[in-house]
């Protein structure tokens, strides 16, 4: 750890949760340095100080892990649930605590990742970084024929505003592969709805570089490291290339 720094951020670079997630962390008051709470995320964190989240120790060097998940349907992306449904933090018991990287709906089913690096997080859902995914969208009333695909590759008027240009193509006369560089709510469901073609299942199959694969429902595996930094290559940084 560097001699000081913003107490969000010690959280985040320790992996306990995203920069967001931790100063809300914070602000519930349920971290502490040298015994004391502190509800302030610009605190300045020194070498010598002892910070606990929930009256655990939390270190700088805590290590990163990333899990790739194949969420079954009837499964919540959340880390816990107060309706007690099974959560996706639950298909990869790890030794440190895990939370899902964005949200998968309920009755979506696919490619999910699982970390404690919140920088990592923070690049692959903020809007800045434009990193995309794939769905693979099975849809009502086929087939699908080119006025719809076109309005959706333009992009579509949502109640939210309009979606973003978005590449798509047709693999079946119901079955639409749709990347995105955005993620509204349920929005694949609603661009399709909105061109005439309710999604029946809907499947993410692609984040930025990483594939799903043959990986099977409700099973995980932890990332190599080339997988992890290729999913770090991925975000489209401001000023960057």
């Amino acid at each position: 750890m560097v001699p000081s720094v913003r107490l969000g951020k010690f959280l985040a670079s320790a992996g306990v949760a995203s920069r967001r997630g931790a100063e809300e962390l914070i602000r519930a008051r349920r971290v502490s340095i040298g015994g004391a709470v502190v509800t302030d995320p610009a605190r300045d964190v020194g070498v010598e100080d002892a910070v606990t989240l929930d009256g655990a120790p939390v270190g700088a060097g805590t290590g990163r892990v990333v899990y790739a998940v194949n969420k079954p349907a009837g499964v919540v992306s959340t880390a816990r649930d107060p309706q007690r449904r099974p959560t996706v933090v639950s298909l990869a018991p790890a030794e440190v605590r895990l939370y899902p990287v964005g949200r998968l709906d309920i009755d979506t089913t696919g490619l999910i990742l699982l970390t404690n690096d919140g920088e990592l997080a923070h690049l692959l859902t903020h809007p800045r970084y434009e990193v995309p995914k794939t769905y693979r969208a099975v849809v009502a009333r086929p087939p699908v024929r080119e006025r719809a695909l076109s309005a959706l590759r333009a992009g579509v008027e949502l109640d939210d505003g309009p979606s973003l240009p978005a590449r798509v193509e047709r693999i079946g006369a119901d079955t639409l592969e749709i990347t995105l560089r955005e993620g509204r709510k349920r929005q694949v469901r609603r661009m399709c709805e909105a061109v005439g073609h309710p999604v029946r299942r809907l499947q993410r199959i692609r984040i930025g570089p990483l594939e799903l694969g043959s990986l099977p429902v409700g099973a995980h595996r932890a990332l190599s490291a080339d997988e992890v930094d290729a999913l770090r290559r991925a975000s489209v940084r401001p000023g960057g290339p």
